[in-house]
C-alpha cells in the first residue's frame, strides 16, 4: 500500500498557497514565476541560503520573496 502525500501549506508574502504533494523552495520559485536570480528567501524571518533551495518546504512557512531593485 501506498502513502498518500499530505498537502503542504505555505505563506508567501502575506499570501496562501497549498501544495497537493512536497515540492522544493526551488520548485515554489519556478511556480510563482520568480527568477532564480536577483532574489533572496527569508523563512520566518531568516535568510534561506540559495544552498537549501533544493529542500522540501515545511508546513507553515512563513516565506518571503525579496528581490533587488537596481534605483539611487
Amino acid at each position: 500500500m501506498t502513502a498518500t502525500p499530505t498537502p503542504v501549506g505555505v505563506t508567501v508574502n502575506g499570501e496562501d498557497h497549498m501544495f497537493a504533494e512536497p515540492i522544493t523552495v526551488r520548485e515554489l520559485v519556478e511556480r510563482l514565476g520568480l527568477p532564480d536570480r536577483g532574489i533572496a528567501i527569508a523563512v520566518d524571518g531568516a535568510v534561506f541560503p540559495k544552498s537549501r533551495w533544493d529542500e522540501p518546504l515545511g508546513r507553515g512557512w512563513e516565506i518571503e520573496v525579496l528581490t533587488a531593485v537596481q534605483g539611487g
